[in-house]
């Protein structure tokens, strides 16, 4: 049976979709990155307690790259989710699965690499190196994901909705463009406007990241991939939470439209879902 997997931008959330959803994701205080909130680890443990007494699942990401410094505590919050018994750790920098094979920890990975998690021959090399999922790339068609499936014994987990990370930089990029123009606002929330689309862009202590134009409305392809796949994300990133619960409820109970969702939305996008990425050499003259 498919399972929904929210990301939550406040605490409150999970309240709110424990009836709802089958798992999350939330973020670590300096050990993850585009996420809409970062949690403590004494939070993070009253989270686990709320959601284990609900019988739902929890994974924890840790998806950021990791310096050597950042490696003492990297390992000193490893060992203590060891002790939770979560669902998965989320990961970019392979060498937490180094460190898991180092600590001898038992607690599933999960392969979250954005834009590399495209192909089943790499998936199934991480599985043989114990690694228990993996999250696909957003810009892969659907017939890929239904090759990958079929192609791997990993377990998917697939985006169906919400913004996607487009790039993420650890450079001080909006930081470096207001000291160059002597620009004095202090806003946590900028836009890049291009082309008639309007595009997120978050500074964190970790990192910028710029996130799509659109919101992704994946629920056609969500019904078609149900029966292979066994966990979808949902991203509630800037999206009203009643709305973004009334989504859930709806695709919960499959009481809805992907027509409908759109109307909610305003501004959806497939991604590439349905359009496949061909990497084209450029012309030019010579001189």
């Amino acid at each position: 049976m498919s399972k929904l997997v929210t990301i939550i931008k406040d605490e409150k959330q999970i309240e709110d979709l424990l009836e709802y959803s089958d798992a999350f994701i939330i973020g670590v205080k300096d050990l993850s990155v585009n996420m809409p909130i970062y949690f403590e680890m004494d939070e993070v443990k009253k989270i686990n307690k709320k959601i284990k007494e609900n019988n739902k699942e929890l994974f924890i990401s840790l998806n950021k790259n990791f310096h050597t410094n950042e490696l003492p505590k990297l390992k000193e919050v490893l060992i203590e989710i060891e002790s939770l018994n979560i669902a998965g750790i989320l990961f970019y920098d392979i060498g937490i699965v180094n460190l898991k094979q180092e600590l001898n920890l038992k607690t599933n990975l999960v392969w979250n690499q954005e834009h590399a998690t495209t192909n089943f021959a790499t998936a199934n090399y991480w599985h043989e190196h114990n690694v228990n999922y993996m999250i696909l790339s957003n810009e892969i068609t659907l017939n890929e994901i239904e090759e990958i499936k079929e192609n791997t014994n990993i377990e998917l987990m697939v985006n169906i909705l919400g913004y996607t990370p487009m790039f993420t930089s650890e450079r001080k990029l909006i930081s470096n463009y207001k000291e160059k123009f002597n620009l004095n606002n202090n806003n946590s929330k900028y836009y890049l406007h291009k082309e008639n689309n309007i595009y997120h862009l978050i500074e964190d202590k970790n990192v910028t990241t710029m996130y799509s134009s659109g919101i992704l409305n994946a629920y056609n392809e969500y019904l078609i991939l149900k029966s292979k796949i066994n966990y979808f994300i949902l991203n509630s990133f800037e999206i009203d939470n009643e709305i973004f619960k009334k989504i859930i409820i709806s695709i919960k109970n499959e009481q809805t439209s992907e027509e409908e969702i759109n109307k909610l939305l305003v501004n959806t996008t497939k991604n590439f879902l349905h359009k496949e990425t061909i990497y084209k050499v450029k012309k030019y003259d010579k001189d």
